[in-house]
């Protein structure tokens, strides 16, 4: 089996909305693995939000750690619902992502953003066509609703394949998105992790390649609460 480093890349610090949402699916995540009663219901609720606008899905107040977003001075003024709904997207796609993977976890801090984690996707490191297709739908997204349906997408492709993600960059990503210049920002930041990414099987060893993330094995099991 091979071990591979989640990102060698270095990154600027989370801002609030990355922060919080890591914060909480850290929570969720060890409860989940440890086959916690609570965690598994609330992470089936959750997921059943992925795709869909918040305004539809009522059940998961409550359920989604938000509330830091909403202290006084937290954020600029105007910028807590941007921030809501980037966490909100962010937390369903990682509780669709970690269904049934019940050894290893689908958040992985530091881990692979969007752009590595689908070149991952690709056998042999060539270009797969309508994974690529995808991708390129994701980054074309004209508003935020159909971002969230498209990133669903490409979650469940990467559910299947047990790569995991950094949803604390991606909400804040997602965050950034909502901003004025955001899109093209993030459609850089998505493009140049699609194109910088080396496979580490082929790519030198260096000393950061000592560092083993959770994505190596899994086991599936049937974990759906209605």
């Amino acid at each position: 089996m091979t071990i591979e480093t989640a990102n060698p890349t270095r990154r600027r610090p989370l801002g609030p909305v990355g922060n919080t949402v890591s914060d909480h699916i850290r929570g969720l995540q060890k409860g989940y693995l440890d086959d916690r009663g609570d965690a598994v219901a609330a992470i089936a609720r959750i997921r059943r939000g992925a795709g869909k606008p918040s305004e539809d899905m009522p059940d998961l107040w409550g359920l989604l750690g938000t509330e830091p977003l909403y202290e006084p001075g937290r954020l600029g003024e105007g910028d807590t619902d941007r921030a809501a709904d980037a966490a909100y997207i962010a937390l369903t796609l990682w509780a669709l992502h970690q269904q049934s993977h019940r050894v290893h976890r689908m958040h992985v801090p530091g881990g692979h953003e969007l752009g590595s984690a689908v070149r991952r996707l690709m056998p042999g490191m060539e270009i797969d066509e309508p994974i690529r297709k995808r991708f390129v739908r994701a980054g074309s997204a004209p508003h935020l609703i159909a971002l969230a349906e498209r990133l669903r997408d490409i979650v469940q492709l990467l559910r299947r394949e047990e790569i995991p993600l950094d949803y604390g960059l991606l909400a804040d990503q997602l965050y950034r998105w909502q901003q004025p210049g955001g899109r093209q920002q993030i459609r850089r930041a998505w493009g140049t992790a699609f194109h910088a990414y080396r496979d580490p099987k082929t790519a030198p060893a260096t000393a950061a390649d000592a560092s083993p993330d959770d994505d190596t094995d899994t086991t599936t099991d049937k974990d759906d609460v209605s």
